[in-house]
């Protein structure tokens, strides 16, 4: 960066070092080169040495008077020049703070969505393991419904067989008797003849 004036010799020069950092450069051109004399006049060889110091003086003053007005321009614009580094760093203090605040909105949405998943998938593992324990507990009364149901049916089915083999029994116990009484009555029927016969001889 650069700053010239047409009418002032002066020169200032800024560039960016570093990050964060800036140089200036002030060259102070060359005195301009002074006028040529005039030819004295026959007065100017009859000047005292008050007005020569009265001339000196002025001349003295002339320069620091130029001296300070170009004093004033580099301080006029170095100070443009460190407003313009002020601007610069208070843009980026600017950005550096809004993209600091919408990374710290964005986590927080994040976390806030994050939780909120981990809020919901907790409740619906929850409810799966409420149906799971009641699908438990469904399935154990299912089945000790139909332990009962079986037991309950071999009972009866032993029951049933103990009777069918009780009523077998008492109907071999029938059956042997009636041949028993069956057989006796052959006997009789045969050796009542013989008796029959010998009576009557």
């Amino acid at each position: 960066m650069s700053a010239e004036n047409p009418q002032d010799p002066t020169e200032i020069r800024c560039k960016e070092e570093s990050k964060g950092g800036l140089k200036f450069d002030v060259i102070i051109a060359d005195p301009a080169t002074s006028p040529p004399k005039r030819p004295s006049s026959p007065k100017d060889k009859d000047l005292t040495a008050e007005e020569i110091e009265e001339k000196l003086k002025a001349a003295e003053e002339r320069r620091l008077s130029l001296e300070a007005k170009k004093m004033a321009q580099i301080a006029a614009k170095l100070s443009k020049i460190e407003e313009a580094s002020k601007n610069k760093d208070e843009q980026m203090s600017e950005f550096i703070a809004q993209t600091k605040e919408a990374l710290e909105q964005k986590m927080e949405s994040h976390i806030e969505k994050r939780e909120a998943y981990l809020t919901d998938v907790k409740a619906k593992l929850k409810d799966h393991l409420v149906g799971v324990e009641k699908s438990r507990q469904i399935l154990e009364q299912q089945t000790e419904e139909v332990r009962n149901a079986v037991e309950e049916k071999l009972k009866s089915a032993a029951a049933q067989r103990d009777e069918n083999i009780k009523k077998m029994l008492e109907r071999l116990k029938e059956h042997e008797k009636r041949a028993e009484l069956v057989r006796q009555n052959k006997e009789r029927l045969s050796t009542q003849p013989q008796e029959e016969i010998t009576s009557s001889a």
